[in-house]
């Protein structure tokens, strides 16, 4: 089974550089799955990967870079019998 883990940030993360800096802190802790902003504000977070490591991008999540202000951080956990994804992406 595969960790995978939904996660809707809310907040001022949106103008910010939060997709960009979510992007990069994915590839160094090797995890896959995509980031996208929502109509509403919001950025959408799909992740794949080791507990530890997604459980370390959570905690990072909740402040964001420099420029966002991080009001809630909603992470829904389930498992997949096999990856999804290979990579990790921003969508547009």
């Amino acid at each position: 089974m595969v960790h995978h883990v939904h996660v809707t940030v809310r907040g001022r993360v949106q103008g910010v550089g939060y997709r960009n800096w979510t992007y990069s802190q994915a590839k160094l802790l090797k995890l896959n799955g995509w980031v996208k902003n929502l109509p509403e504000g919001a950025v959408e977070i799909t992740l794949e990967g080791p507990e530890g490591p997604l459980q370390s991008l959570l905690t990072f999540l909740k402040t964001g870079p420099a420029l966002a202000k991080v009001s809630s951080v909603e992470a829904r956990w389930t498992s997949v019998p096999k990856p999804q994804f290979n990579e990790f992406m921003i969508k547009r």
